[in-house]
C-alpha cells in the first residue's frame, strides 16, 4: 500500500511538473501566437517605435555634453570631460533662484486655470442641447491652438498696446483711466496677461479631451439620479466630476511632470527688458545662454537639470495620487 501511495505521489508530482511546465510554454507559445496572430497591429505600432528610437532615445546621447567642454570640431567623444563644472556653474549664479521660480510658477498658473476652465467649459457644454451652437462653440475654441505663439503674441501686443490699443482705448472711454497704460512693460501684470493668452490658446483641445470623457458616462447613472429627483447641478457635481476624475487625475500627472517644461516661445515673443525678472524661465534661459552665447555644454547642463527635475515631479505625482485616491497613470 505504502509503495502505490509512494508509485501514486510521484506520478502526481510528475504530472503536476509536466503541468508546470506546460505553463511555460504556454506563456511562451502563448506570447508568440500573439505576435503571430495580431502582426498587422504590432506592425503599424513599428514606425512609432521606430521614430521614439531615432528622435528621442539616440538623442539622449547629447547628455555627455553636460559633462564635457564640448567643442564641435572635437566632437561628442573627443572633447575635454569636465565633470559636474557646467551644473556647480550654473548654481554658483543667482539668476537661476528667479529663472526656476518663475518657471514653476508660471506653470503652476497655466496648469490650474486650464484644468478647471476646460473642465468647466466641457461639463456646460455638456448640459447644453446638441444642436449647431455648440458644434460651432467646439470648432470655435479649437481653432487658437492651431495659431502660432507668433500670432498670438502680435494680437495680444495690439490689443494692450498703450498707441490705440482696444484695452485702452475701452479705459479711457469709460474714464477708469486717466491716460494709455504699458500693460506689456508692467511686471506685475505680465503674468495675468501670459496666463489669460494661454488659456484662450489651449482651452478648446482640452475641452475636447474632457467633453471625450464625459460621452463614456453611463447614461443609466443620469436616468437614475433624475428618477431620485436630482437636478443638473446635482448630477454634475455626483456623477459627471467624479465619472471624469480619472482622466483629470492622468492629465495632471503628465502636466506636473512637464511643469519645468514651459517652452521658451510665449515668454521670448511677449516678454522684453522691462519684464525679464518675471518672464525669464529655464528653457528661455538655456536657450539665451546655451545656444546664443555658443555656450552649448552649459546650455545641455540647464537642460539635463531641467529634465531631472521634470521626471523627478512626474514619479512623485504618480505616487501622492496613487497614494491618496488610487488613480495613478502606472
Amino acid at each position: 500500500m505504502n509503495n502505490s501511495l509512494s508509485s501514486g505521489g510521484a506520478n502526481a508530482a510528475a504530472k503536476t511538473g509536466a503541468a508546470g511546465n506546460g505553463g511555460t510554454d504556454k506563456k511562451k507559445k502563448g506570447f508568440l501566437f500573439e505576435i503571430r496572430s495580431h502582426w498587422m497591429l504590432y506592425l503599424f505600432t513599428l514606425p512609432a517605435l521606430i521614430f521614439l528610437i531615432i528622435f528621442k532615445y539616440i538623442p539622449m546621447l547629447g547628455i555627455i555634453i553636460a559633462f564635457e567642454k564640448f567643442n564641435p570640431i572635437e566632437g561628442l567623444f573627443n572633447s575635454a570631460f569636465v565633470g559636474l563644472e557646467n551644473f556647480r556653474f550654473f548654481f554658483r549664479g543667482s539668476q537661476w533662484q528667479y529663472i526656476t521660480f518663475n518657471t514653476f510658477f508660471l506653470n503652476a498658473l497655466f496648469i490650474a486655470s486650464g484644468t478647471v476652465a476646460s473642465v468647466l467649459i466641457a461639463v456646460i457644454m455638456t448640459e447644453l442641447s446638441k444642436g449647431l451652437y455648440v458644434r460651432i462653440s467646439q470648432s470655435v475654441m479649437i481653432l487658437p491652438n492651431f495659431i502660432s505663439w507668433v500670432v498670438v503674441s502680435n494680437m495680444v501686443g495690439k490689443m494692450l498696446s498703450p498707441d490705440n490699443g482696444i484695452l485702452n482705448e475701452i479705459l479711457i472711454g469709460l474714464r477708469l483711466a486717466d491716460k494709455p497704460i504699458h500693460f506689456m512693460a508692467n511686471p506685475d501684470w505680465f503674468w495675468l496677461i501670459i496666463t489669460l493668452a494661454t488659456v484662450w490658446k489651449e482651452i478648446g483641445w482640452s475641452t475636447i479631451i474632457y467633453l471625450s470623457a464625459i460621452a463614456g458616462v453611463d447614461q443609466e447613472l443620469y436616468e437614475a439620479a433624475t428618477a431620485d429627483g436630482c437636478g443638473r447641478f446635482r448630477k454634475m457635481w455626483y456623477i459627471t466630476l467624479p465619472s471624469i476624475s480619472p482622466m483629470i487625475v492622468v492629465l495632471l500627472i503628465i502636466s506636473i511632470g512637464n511643469l519645468t517644461r514651459i517652452g521658451f516661445e510665449r515668454q521670448m515673443l511677449m516678454g522684453n527688458a522691462m519684464v525679464q525678472d518675471v518672464s525669464e524661465v529655464i528653457d528661455l534661459f538655456a536657450l539665451k545662454f546655451g545656444i546664443g552665447s555658443m555656450r552649448f555644454s552649459f546650455g545641455t547642463a540647464v537642460g539635463v537639470f531641467n529634465s531631472t527635475i521634470s521626471l523627478l515631479l512626474f514619479f512623485a505625482a504618480n505616487t501622492i495620487f496613487k497614494k491618496t485616491n488610487g488613480q495613478s497613470i502606472f
